[in-house]
């Protein structure tokens, strides 16, 4: 799964892709607890994710990035039996064949 956050300008820009992209159902609130609630409960994540424009993130949105990236690590923590792993990357650093 690749999701390329380098065009996000506020938080709501970045929830819209995790909802779109990682297939939220409507009710997704947009927040950092809905979405813990969303993928310990309700959707199934990808065995691996890739983030391009990580870097750009970080710069515009040092909160949301910072928020983020904690939870999926700590979802990794929490489903240790599960393979899951993701990769922050810039988007230059995507192959485009």
């Amino acid at each position: 799964m690749l999701l390329d956050v380098s065009r996000v300008v506020t938080p709501a820009d970045l929830h819209m892709i995790l909802k779109r992209q990682l297939d939220f159902p409507d009710v997704y609130g947009m927040n950092w607890n809905a979405f813990w609630d969303v993928i310990t409960g309700m959707v199934k994540l990808p065995m691996k994710i890739t983030i391009t424009g990580w870097e750009v993130l970080e710069e515009r949105l040092p909160k949301e990035a910072d928020s983020l990236k904690e939870l999926l690590k700590d979802y990794s923590l929490r489903y240790t039996n599960e393979i899951f792993t993701v990769e922050y990357e810039q988007k230059s650093e995507i192959s485009s064949n």
